[in-house]
């Protein structure tokens, strides 16, 4: 079965067709580096995360760029700000983008460019654009001429008057027409610049992405990706001056993961409800954060709560549980052949497999996905004790492992730190027991009951086992 992916150009389903067999060329735009990033960019990286990984599973090799934005007005601003430089503010926030992004588990990019690395490129990308009649200049500043481009607005699927209509512009009085764009953008006093044939300056946002897609992929890429406000004007505006320079399509697949609302409101600081990566890692397990990041289909918006967040963390637990018992199983049982009724249950398994292949190749629906896992575990923690086969735990954890790994969780080991856990809630348990306090240790009981841990109160003390 082939994946098949929602095509924001199209915006329908279509079977996905890489240029190159069983190659994907990927770009996703990646942050503009003056801050730490907050939980909606998160939700944005976790899900290209899992695409590229989801292919990559599949059998494709992935070529996966993301960029870093080093050079902004709002760096500038930052810069201004600290007494401090554009490049410093990059090199800062750039590594801690590393430090959260590890911690997440999110796999590190092919390349990740630097929009200043690739200076070069993006001058001669606007003197092309220029020379072709696509670009005007007007006191050092370059802008692309949107009407010239007649497809402008395929992308959004609108009309230039629908989207000039619709759009927050600066009022320009030097630009042909409100809705073009900078190009290239004269330095102002106190600013970084390059030298170009327009004189002392810098690049505009949209051309750098441009360039370093085209510079690092190909004038035409297999897929671009991003939030879904990028679509305009950011997205619109990579087509209209890649295409228009190339007379080429510029990406056959377009793709966006949809807003992260927090409290069922849009996260804002001025609503106090604004929380980085790094705030949230540091009261929940990254994977606590992808399993709730997961939970939604990426197309669909998400809405983030601490409530939801301990409900992904619960359900996480059940999954370590149903593996460390399986690794526990794994230990103390025998080698001796499957039975007739085993191997029923390692056909079973396979079909378990091909269920998630079958939600995944469907536009990557980890929503689904997750389902089959938790519809898999509890199948294992009914089917299998330790009197099963070694064999058939084993097969169990492999497929377990196997399929968390495209959304990047499960892989963990956690044999010692269950058995640990187990003993601190015993001990607990007799605490509450020794002042008297019964309903607590009757809770904690029937907690570890829950867990499939059956405790034995024996003369010489508590001992416990697994049902």
């Amino acid at each position: 079965m082939a994946i098949k992916v929602f095509n924001s150009l199209t915006r329908q389903k279509e079977e996905f067709i890489p240029i190159t067999p069983n190659e994907v060329k990927m770009y996703v735009c990646g942050p503009t580096v003056y801050n730490f990033f907050h939980i909606g960019n998160a939700r944005t990286f976790l899900v290209f995360d899992t695409i590229r990984r989801y292919f990559e599973y599949r059998g494709y090799k992935v070529t996966f760029i993301q960029n870093f934005t080093d050079i902004d007005d709002k760096m500038i601003k930052r810069a201004n700000e600290e007494g401090t430089t554009v490049k410093e503010i990059a090199q800062r926030y750039i590594a801690e983008y590393y430090k959260d992004a590890d911690a997440l588990n999110i796999k590190r990019a092919t390349v990740n460019p630097r929009a200043t690395e690739f200076m070069d490129e993006i001058i001669k990308f606007v003197k092309d654009l220029v020379d072709k009649g696509y670009a005007y200049e007007v006191n050092g500043d370059v802008y692309f001429e949107t009407k010239k481009f007649k497809e402008y607005g395929k992308l959004s699927h609108q009309n230039l008057e629908e989207l000039e209509a619709g759009a927050r512009i600066d009022v320009d009085e030097r630009k042909k027409d409100p809705m073009d764009f900078a190009l290239w953008k004269a330095q102002k006093e106190g600013e970084p610049a390059w030298e170009s044939p327009f004189g002392l300056g810098r690049p505009g946002w949209h051309i750098e992405c441009s360039t370093m897609a085209s510079s690092l992929l190909g004038e035409t890429i297999d897929i671009h990706g991003g939030g879904v406000d990028l679509t305009f004007p950011h997205h619109e505006n990579e087509i209209a001056q890649s295409e228009a320079r190339n007379g080429k399509t510029f990406a056959r697949y377009w793709m966006h993961s949809a807003f992260l609302n927090v409290n069922n409101q849009k996260m804002s600081k001025s609503l106090n409800n604004f929380f980085t990566a790094r705030e949230i890692l540091q009261k929940y397990d990254s994977e606590v954060l992808r399993l709730f990041m997961l939970s939604a289909h990426y197309r669909n918006p998400i809405n983030f709560s601490i409530e939801l967040l301990e409900q992904s963390k619960a359900a996480l637990d059940r999954l370590y549980n149903t593996i460390g018992n399986l690794e526990h199983i794994i230990e103390v049982s025998n080698e001796r052949e499957p039975s007739e009724e085993e191997k029923e249950f390692l056909n079973k398994l396979l079909e378990y497999k091909n269920r998630y292949i079958e939600v995944m190749d469907d536009d990557f629906n980890t929503a689904d996905g997750i389902s089959v896992i938790f519809d898999m575990v509890r199948d294992i923690n009914s089917s299998i004790n330790e009197n099963s086969a070694k064999k058939v735990a084993e097969s169990s954890l492999n497929l377990i492992r196997e399929l968390g790994e495209p959304l990047g969780i499960l892989q963990k080991s956690v044999r010692g730190n269950i058995e640990d856990e187990i003993q601190r809630l015993i001990e607990e348990r007799q605490a509450a027991r020794k002042a008297k306090n019964y309903a607590l240790a009757d809770k904690i009981r029937d907690e570890l009951k829950d867990r499939g841990i059956v405790l034995e109160d024996t003369p010489s003390g508590v001992r416990w086992k697994r049902i």
